[in-house]
């Protein structure tokens, strides 16, 4: 298994890959690359890197670093799937200093609930108390 390189530094992040990965995926799709930089300027983020392909695989982290954190925008470039590269990266995430003791850390999946819970994560418990706002067409109203 090759080692993915994982950074938190933010300078070393590749905006416009991460961007067009983003635009295109269901959870956010056709988002502004202003609203990307200003996520990832409020979230602890975790870049993925290999020896002469760069950056390949991404997630941020949204927290207050002492009671919740939500886990967002998590994917690894389809070409490099298969590698064990997302358990890498949630091995780093779930270390982080700035994750540990927290009451609570959220995310939400519609294909991955695997590799989660390998991490921990389960369904839900009492989802009655769970409340959202959700605007699905946010993006594509913001560009017509």
């Amino acid at each position: 298994m090759t080692t993915l390189r994982i950074s938190t530094d933010k300078s070393q992040l590749d905006l416009a890959l991460i961007h067009g990965f983003l635009r295109t995926t269901y959870w956010s799709k056709g988002i502004p690359l202003d609203v990307v930089q200003r996520a990832i300027d409020g979230s602890l983020c975790f870049g993925g890197y290999v020896d002469g392909a760069g950056q390949v695989a991404f997630a941020r982290v949204i927290t207050d670093s002492a009671t919740f954190a939500y886990l967002a925008d998590v994917f690894v470039l389809p070409e490099h799937r298969g590698k064990g590269y997302s358990k890498q990266l949630m091995e780093a995430i779930m270390a982080h200093p700035q994750l540990q003791g927290l009451r609570r850390f959220m995310l939400a999946t519609f294909d991955a609930h695997g590799l989660y819970a390998q991490h921990g994560f389960s369904v839900v418990e009492r989802p009655e108390r769970m409340m959202e706002i959700v605007d699905l067409d946010i993006y594509a109203r913001a560009v017509a």
